[in-house]
């Protein structure tokens, strides 16, 4: 023992310590050192041994652990499923909240703004850094992720939204470098309506319309001469009109990348994280992306699945959904104070059939009216018992998701948005 540790510094040792102590220490540190290698060993070897392995889907954890994600577009998606304690263990159920806040611009419309730009990007509809603006109309959320995005991808945003919408995500959208327009809430037949105003500064930006399609749900107009357009089509001139100023309303509403986002992405994710044990999935709807295209892809993994829709007061769409008929009884005359969707809840809720939400009428099997009172109710108790600060629209789809499992029973698995 001694001829072992006599190669060791010669340290003071005071008495009542014996030689194996510095022994154990020893080898102890040895151990230590010997094991964070071969873990490192093994998870390299694992990563190998995943990249060659055909049809492989790494879960999103994986993704997360395995690679360097590219810029903040890398970070968007692939969020985790969180389950919700006191709701779950009161009802005997698995209520799951798709943890969408964690994106950059704290929402799910990350995803449908990256799928809109990239998608234009891909058509040759859009080109970075040239100089081009996007365009949309939105109460907030949208917006912050296009102008997140935007900011990414060398793109100016302008964002026209009603002017009672939360002071927050007008602020949000000013420090993120975009050009904010309030306007008075107004119907969509409405030329003033913050929808269409988006779509005529997209038509003003430009003086040459490439692309104003109604039912694809985009506008492109550029700065470019009708000469330059004209001959863009030739190898040689081709740069000289992409490098011109393009102005491009996204208009989420009517855009099928907002459903291809959540078809191709979303879906697929809870799927995976789930590994298929899903009884209920529940959404609010404002587009109709979200549950359109989860619900589809959803319902394509495994019919029995059951997609419900959260709406809350004022919003037609509860109505079309139980009854086939896009009215609610807050239109009726003499008792609209505010607007159309006259409720305290944002970002969900509206009174007209959008394209995105058309391919979701026929996979959504119920619906939900949730009024305001539960909603603010729920926000709060989630505070209380689950330290969860989350917003009205995500409190509403929870409210629906109790109310379902007290319908379903005990011993179910219901996701949803959050």
């Amino acid at each position: 023992m001694r001829n072992l540790l006599s190669w060791l510094p010669s340290w003071r040792i005071p008495p009542r310590y014996h030689p194996e102590l510095l022994l154990g220490l020893f080898l102890g540190i040895s151990l230590s050192v010997s094991s964070g290698t071969l873990a490192q060993y093994i998870r390299q070897r694992r990563r190998e041994r995943i990249k060659s392995t055909v049809n492989y889907e790494p879960t999103p954890i994986e993704l997360r652990s395995n690679e360097v994600v590219n810029g903040v577009t890398g970070l968007i998606g692939n969020t985790p499923l969180v389950r919700i304690n006191s709701l779950s263990d009161a009802l005997g159920v698995e209520i799951l909240g798709k943890a969408e806040f964690l994106n950059p611009g704290g929402s799910v419309k990350d995803r449908v703004a990256l799928q809109v730009i990239n998608d234009a990007e891909q058509q040759g509809l859009l080109h970075p850094h040239s100089g081009s603006t996007i365009f949309e109309g939105t109460v907030g959320s949208t917006g912050i992720s296009i102008a997140t995005i935007g900011r990414a991808r060398g793109y100016e945003t302008t964002i026209i939204m009603p002017d009672d919408v939360a002071e927050e995500k007008s602020k949000a959208l000013l420090c993120l470098g975009a050009h904010v327009e309030k306007v008075r809430p107004a119907s969509i037949v409405d030329k003033k309506q913050f929808v269409n105003l988006a779509k005529q500064r997209a038509l003003e930006f430009g003086d040459v319309e490439l692309q104003n399609d109604v039912e694809e749900g985009f506008v492109v107009t550029t700065q470019a001469t009708e000469s330059e357009v004209s001959h863009q089509n030739r190898p040689d001139d081709n740069d000289e009109a992409e490098t011109k100023a393009r102005g491009f309303f996204a208009d989420q509403f009517e855009n099928r990348s907002n459903f291809d986002a959540h078809f191709n992405g979303t879906g697929p994710e809870i799927w995976r994280q789930t590994h298929g044990e899903i009884d209920a999935f529940v959404s609010g709807a404002g587009t109709g992306g979200t549950i359109a295209g989860i619900g589809t892809y959803l319902k394509n993994m495994k019919n029995t699945i059951m997609v419900v829709l959260s709406d809350p007061e004022g919003s037609g769409l509860y109505n079309k959904i139980k009854f086939g008929v896009m009215y609610d009884a807050k239109e009726s005359e003499g008792s609209k104070r505010r607007h159309q969707v006259d409720t305290v809840v944002e970002g969900i809720g509206i009174n007209r059939l959008t394209h995105n939400f058309e391919l979701a009428l026929n996979r959504i099997d119920d619906a939900y009216r949730i009024t305001d009172a539960e909603a603010v109710s729920m926000s709060r108790y989630l505070v209380k018992h689950d330290g969860l600060f989350l917003g009205s629209s995500s409190a509403c789809n929870l409210v629906a998701c109790v109310k379902l499992a007290k319908r379903l029973g005990p011993g179910k698995t219901i996701v949803t948005i959050l």
